[in-house]
Order: C-alpha cells, then structure tokens, then sequence
C-alpha cells in the first residue's frame, strides 16, 4: 500500500518523482509514493552521502530559524520553496521562541499545499500559499501574506535547498536579489544549495535529476556560484560553508560518508 496520506489532492502526478516528496522520503516522512523512493534508490546509488546531506540541511534550516529568532529578533519568515511538512518546521521553530512569531511558505506543489493547510488549521500566525516563488505580483498581494507579514519590518527569506531546482534561464540569484529588494533594512536571507567543485559530478547528479524531474530542476552549482548569490549582503560568520557546519550545537551531524555534492550556504542580512 503506499503510504501517501489521503489528503492527497487529485491533480498531484504521481509518475514523476516530485524534489518536495523525495526530501520528505530522506527525513523519513510518510508523504511520499513509490515512484519518488525509486527515485531516491537511483540517487543515493549514484551519491551515497544523500540521505545524510537531507538530514543535514534539515537541522541546519532547525538552527538558522532559532538563531535569527532569539539573536536578532526576526519575527518574520518567508519560506520559498517549502516541501512538506516534517518535524520542527520553520513556525514551529520560530514559535518556540516567541508565539507571535510569523511563517509563510510558498510551494508550487499541490500535495505541499494540502499537507501544509491541514498542519497549520489551528495556527493563525503561519499559512502556506500555492505559488510559483517567481511570481512576485501574486504573492506580494495575497490576501493570506499581507494578513500575516508586514513588509515594512525585518523578515527572513528562507532559500533551503531551493534554488538548484531554478535553471539558469530564470537567474535564481536574480531571484533571491529581487525579495529582499522587496524587504527592508534588516531583512535576512537564508540559503542553501547543493554543489560541487567536480564537473563531473556536477554534470552527472545535474542530468539525473533532470532525467527524474521531468525536467522540473536547475543544476548543481559551484561554491563560487552559491557565493556569488549572498552578493552585497552582510553574511554572519562562519561565513558561506558546508551546512553541517555552521553554528553546530550539541546534537551531532548526520556523517556523510562520500561527499559527491554538499549543501553548502549561509545567513546574510541586507544592510
């Protein structure tokens, strides 16, 4: 039987994997189909250090969200390219620090949308919204954000292993440039992305996913490229490093046996 929730919507395809299920099957979630395991099998086969490098991105988005919520006072979380809910997510991170705290989480995905709504039924300070991340007009004028975020004050805008499913053709560091153009002074970006230094491995992980997606991807990048997106912000030290990395606290890293490609980002606040 597979085990996607009855929830489920009917226009969800289920014969193409979808990235959304693939990283819920990784952090050990229910919300995923037999087409998006199969997919997982053929990745981790060909980069072993998968499934950890999920678990550490995960914690990393866990540690970002309480730093910028009890060091710097963000209140306000904009989520791009959410995935299905798991534990800890970005309200609830954020909400443990102060109930009035504020999350938004934008997916394309239906099967994110019906998921997220029946999370959030009883939560009126976090809503999930079906949107393309690029479409700003519609976004920056639905009714549910406007109700929830108030643009004038500081919020974070969260890229977590998003923006390698952006091709080229749509500059997903444009992409970030044009939120916080959007967001005041103070505003933070949070991003992490999966690279590589090896052309090889950049080009074969890039195909395969690709090949999986029905096309529906971007590429792995190089450390540079993923650099090159925090451009004129402040970055928080320790700077723009392997996730597992940055501010660790007592629960240990996954250990990624072979490093094929890494999440590899940073916070930076807009000065």
């Amino acid at each position: 039987m597979d085990r996607a929730r009855s929830v489920t919507p009917s226009e969800v395809d289920v014969s193409t994997p979808s990235v959304a299920r693939m990283y819920d099957f990784y952090l050990g979630g229910k919300d995923n189909y037999e087409v998006d395991r199969q997919a997982c099998a053929a990745l981790s086969e060909a980069a072993p250090g998968t499934a950890a490098l999920a678990i550490n991105n995960r914690r990393f988005l866990i540690r970002a969200v309480r730093y910028l919520a009890q060091e710097h006072g963000i209140r306000q979380f904009l989520d791009h390219g959410s995935g299905l809910p798991t534990q800890d997510n970005v309200h609830q991170v954020a909400q443990a620090v102060d109930p009035a705290a504020r999350t938004v989480y934008i997916d394309n995905d239906p099967i994110v949308l019906a998921h997220g709504r029946a999370l959030l039924e009883q939560d009126d300070a976090s809503t999930v919204v079906q949107a393309d991340v690029r479409d700003f007009a519609s976004i920056y004028s639905d009714p549910e954000v406007t109700r929830l975020l108030d643009f004038s004050k500081p919020t974070a805008a969260l890229f977590l292993s998003f923006l390698h499913c952006i091709p080229d053709s749509d500059d997903p560091a444009g992409l970030v440039s044009d939120v916080l153009d959007r967001l005041p002074k103070g505003s933070v970006v949070v991003i992490s992305h999966l690279a590589s230094n090896d052309p090889e491995v950049r080009r074969s992980l890039t195909d395969m996913m690709l090949a999986n997606t029905g096309g529906n991807w971007g590429r792995v990048r190089t450390p540079d490229e993923v650099e090159a997106m925090f451009g004129g912000l402040s970055v928080v030290e320790p700077g723009i490093v392997e996730v597992s990395t940055w501010h660790p606290d007592d629960v240990a890293p996954e250990v990624q046996a072979t490093k094929e490609w890494i999440e590899y980002g940073g916070v930076a606040f807009k000065n």
